[in-house]
């Protein structure tokens, strides 16, 4: 079996991705809590995070062609560049006193603007770099890291806003700097395997015919391409729907909780100890996308979220939640690892920037309706009927991915490449045709 970490370009990609993610998550955390200290109205704080959200949801297709037509690895460059002096500006306002509404609303907004256009380009360099065999390991890897910034990004921000803002933006500043550095690397590094010949110039861009210029058309093409391949569509509607579900559920518990009066620190540890399953399960998902088909994962897995959201009914303590959700959470990582595998090994090189981006907006895009059917409903239904809401979502989730064939019929790490042959001429013969 082939060593992933003997592989030093992925290395590379990782401490740059990771640097990347790091410094995205400390401006999550720190923005919502400056706004609230600068204004002390939580409607000025939530105008700032919806509005980034919607900006770079709505860039992330045309962020997805950019890295379609162009070297992928100068495009991670130039991101993270953007984000040095986006954070040194950040730095230099807090220092100065500078942040208000209007600053903290631009700053976000222009982040935003980084991160839908240039975030893809990273994550379809990881085809260029990692070998289908390899795939499922290199998901597995990333999953871990995830949650590791989930469990980190809380404690690690809330020490540094005990300083000042500014050491916020001075250690964004630097994850940054190490993102650009650590992508620059990488055409430099000699790689142990590579995802196929078109990584030798680190993106696969070139291969698009000139005649694929009209950016509309290419992501029409990126939706297209997707909902042509029968491995990869039930796939892609369960995600959809699993992820409506289960963050009505979570929206449905905080509100609830916080309306019985637990504190946000109680409220917080849910999230921590949801993040230590999480994190468990992506140390378990190296060897489970090795030996279990990608799609028993899928099923398994949802259907675990669901059964989940059913014993949350019947439990309002905080750590009966955890408990309740831990199985559910251990099993996640193993789920994205083994269907985001796959779909990375599937999709070919000169689509991954808009196949990817298309998958990320239709499971982004419906995520927004969660904290409204979750207010709404506890209006409406009460806590019990607003859980029942997100449980039947969930459901029919999990009654598609028991019916899909396509779905359960993913294999191991070791037989993806095998198994995406089979479906590629629909998907090809749609690009040819444009």
């Amino acid at each position: 079996m082939t060593s992933l970490w003997r592989n030093l370009q992925y290395g590379s990609w990782l401490v740059s991705d990771t640097s990347k993610g790091l410094a995205s998550t400390l401006f999550s955390f720190a923005v919502p809590l400056i706004a609230l200290f600068v204004t002390d109205d939580p409607a000025q704080a939530g105008i700032i995070g919806g509005v980034g959200m919607a900006v770079s949801v709505s860039l992330r297709m045309f962020g997805g062609v950019l890295a379609d037509r162009h070297r992928r690895i100068t495009l991670m460059v130039a991101g993270a560049a953007i984000g040095v002096v986006l954070s040194a500006a950040f730095t230099a306002l807090a220092i100065g006193n500078a942040l208000t509404f209007a600053t903290l609303l631009v700053l976000e907004v222009l982040l935003a603007i980084r991160s839908g256009l240039f975030d893809a380009a990273g994550e379809a360099a990881l085809k260029d770099l990692v070998s289908a065999g390899t795939m499922g390991r290199a998901q597995a890897a990333n999953q871990a890291r995830d949650a590791a910034l989930q469990l980190a990004g809380g404690p690690i921000g809330g020490a540094l806003l005990v300083v000042g803002g500014w050491l916020v933006g001075a250690v964004m500043t630097v994850c940054h700097l190490v993102s650009a550095v650590s992508a620059a690397l990488i055409p430099r590094l000699r790689g142990a395997e590579r995802a196929d010949a078109e990584a030798a110039s680190g993106s696969a861009a070139s291969a698009l015919p000139v005649v694929e210029r009209n950016a509309l058309r290419e992501i029409r093409d990126g939706f297209a391409w997707l909902f042509s391949r029968r491995d990869l569509r039930g796939a892609l509607i369960i995600s959809t729907v699993i992820n409506l579900g289960i963050n009505t559920v979570m929206t449905t518990i905080v509100y609830s909780l916080q309306q019985d009066g637990h504190s946000p620190a109680v409220i917080g540890w849910i999230s921590a100890g949801l993040g230590i399953a999480m994190l468990v399960g992506a140390l378990l998902a190296t060897t489970l996308v090795s030996r279990i088909g990608a799609g028993v994962l899928m099923i398994v897995g949802v259907a675990a979220l669901t059964l989940g959201s059913v014993a949350t009914i019947f439990t309002r303590e905080p750590w009966g939640i955890v408990l309740v959700m831990a199985v559910p959470g251990l099993l996640l990582a193993p789920l994205n690892a083994g269907l985001g595998g796959y779909s990375m090994v599937a999709i070919p090189s000169r689509m991954m920037g808009r196949a990817t981006s298309a998958s990320a907006v239709l499971g982004m895009g419906a995520m927004p309706l969660a904290p409204l059917i979750a207010g709404f409903g506890l209006s409406l239904f009460g806590r019990t009927g607003t859980l029942l809401l997100g449980v039947a979502l969930c459901s029919v989730a999990t009654l598609i991915a028991l019916t899909n064939r396509p779905l359960r019929s993913l294999p191991a790490e070791a037989g993806w490449a095998e198994h995406a042959k089979r479906f590629e001429a629909r998907g090809d013969e749609l690009i040819d045709a444009r």
